[in-house]
């Protein structure tokens, strides 16, 4: 089920960036924020290697990668947030295509970005989506998550009021997942989790053996 603000979020745009900067203040800011994957990731890839921005939205997470000179694909199943992401950075290959099934090469990226979108999928959804990054990173290379984590004592109200308003069951799912656990039986390796926010959200790395 999905409340009527989350709706309005995403129709209306100036409210959806509102609750973003909102949001990002216990990270630092937006900017920081949309650069967890990069500086998560920078110095372990190669210059100018293709990286694949897995739900790209309109493209905000994946201008940093840009603006670093990596070569930056985006794929999302919205035509109209892909529309709004090639207007914003036209440098960043856009593909509409599902997650769980992306129309993407074997073997085609150094290093693949999930930035707040795997709470969106189910459990067998979400198994799909990280079997799909298997199959799309080159051996060695690097997949950095950063999504939803059960909050601490301070953050706990903040983030149960914010997921009842704006996330859908989905999301209530996933903060019960262990998500390292589910990439380390998958068979990604060099699994590092790091709490940000008051423990509110993960930035994970794993990488492809």
């Amino acid at each position: 089920m999905t409340s009527p603000l989350r709706t309005f979020a995403y129709e209306h745009r100036w409210f959806y960036d509102l609750v973003t900067t909102i949001s990002a203040l216990s990270v630092g800011g937006v900017n920081r924020l949309r650069s967890l994957g990069l500086t998560a990731l920078q110095d372990k890839l190669s210059k100018g290697a293709p990286v694949l921005d897995l739900c790209c939205g309109s493209g905000e997470t994946a201008a940093p990668w840009i603006e670093a000179g990596f070569a930056v694909t985006g794929l999302d199943l919205s035509p109209k947030a892909l529309a709004l992401a090639a207007q914003r950075t036209p440098q960043l290959q856009c593909i509409e295509g599902m997650a769980e099934k992306p129309p993407l090469n074997t073997n085609q990226f150094e290093a693949i970005q999930i930035s707040l979108a795997l709470h969106e999928f189910s459990s067998e959804e979400r198994r799909q989506v990280l079997k799909a990054c298997m199959r799309l990173l080159q051996p060695g290379g690097w997949l950095v998550l950063i999504d939803l984590h059960p909050a601490g004592p301070c953050l706990k109200l903040p983030q149960q009021l914010f997921c009842a308003l704006f996330e859908t069951e989905t999301a209530i799912t996933m903060l019960q997942a262990d998500l390292p656990k589910q990439l380390r039986e998958m068979g990604y390796s060099t699994i590092d989790q790091e709490l940000l926010a008051g423990r509110a959200l993960q930035r994970i790395t794993a990488r492809l053996p």
